[in-house]
């Protein structure tokens, strides 16, 4: 089963090449713009996670159909509102399993490739993980509903080519009405930043309505700095991969107890233990 974002992938490129002459010809001070060796890494993280990514989604159809066939009643794709109803589920399933690889370290461990960059740009979206089989449970749910496995793929994919867009400091705000319901370059750029006040904030996909109800939307204001809060100072796409997981093992190894472990695995990124 090949995903269908797959399909996007060629004009990704020549939108990542575009942004990237804009930069020279149009460069702004105050925007970092492209460095060869993030880039490079950002695109090698994106091939990895979809050479891993295609036989999962074959694992993942197999799940959701299990599902949808014992459901006894079955929602049509020929009827419009299912299609709004999917629209509203996918995005809120995306919020929590957004919310959750970032307050959960064991799921972080996977999502952290995801802000390891300290650029942002169109090339940022691309750096993804390389273990996909964290986001299986958060759109269960979905097929459970009796929505057709497929149309729950599509609006994945749909929703991932949205967010694509989000990664650009070549786009100031929008007008407010479509800042206040949607997601935008400002609204993901404030997700992306290290700075105490953006840390663990705007989770949503398409909408940035989820963030405002659950009481994580920040508004961008101060300059962004891009990153971590201890960045990784690595280019190397395995270690990019597998930083997290391996100070994790690192501190399981050093824990006095099953509490201390468990909370290095279920606790908030940088949980330690008390004296």
């Amino acid at each position: 089963m090949i995903p269908a974002v797959l399909y996007a992938v060629p004009a990704f490129l020549l939108l990542i090449a575009m942004e990237f002459l804009s930069f020279r010809f149009l460069p702004d001070d105050e925007e970092r713009g492209y460095e060869a060796r993030d880039t490079a890494t950002s695109l090698s993280m994106g091939i990895g996670s979809q050479i891993i990514g295609v036989p999962w989604k074959l694992f993942t159809a197999i799940a959701f159909a299990g599902l949808y066939v014992i459901r006894p009643f079955k929602l049509d794709p020929h009827d419009w509102w299912v299609w709004v109803l999917l629209f509203f589920a996918d995005d809120l399933a995306y919020y929590w399993f957004h919310r959750l690889h970032h307050e959960v370290r064991v799921l972080w461990a996977g999502h952290v490739v995801h802000h390891s960059s300290q650029f942002y740009n169109l090339s940022t979206a691309l750096r993804q993980s390389w273990t996909p089989m964290t986001s299986l449970p958060f759109w269960l749910g979905l097929a459970a509903l009796g929505f057709p496995p497929w149309m729950i793929f599509l609006q994945q994919s749909i929703s991932l080519a949205y967010q694509f867009f989000l990664h650009t400091e070549r786009v100031g705000k929008l007008p407010r009405p479509i800042e206040w319901f949607f997601n935008t370059p400002s609204h993901h750029r404030v997700h992306h930043g290290s700075n105490d006040p953006y840390l663990d904030r705007n989770y949503g996909g398409i909408l940035i309505v989820w963030d405002r109800l659950f009481g994580s939307f920040e508004p961008e204001g101060e300059r962004v700095r891009y990153g971590l809060t201890s960045n990784i100072q690595t280019f190397n796409p395995l270690k990019v991969a597998t930083h997290e997981y391996a100070a994790i093992w690192h501190d399981l190894r050093g824990a006095n107890s099953w509490r201390d472990r468990a909370g290095y695995l279920f606790g908030r990124p940088g949980w330690q233990p008390t004296a």
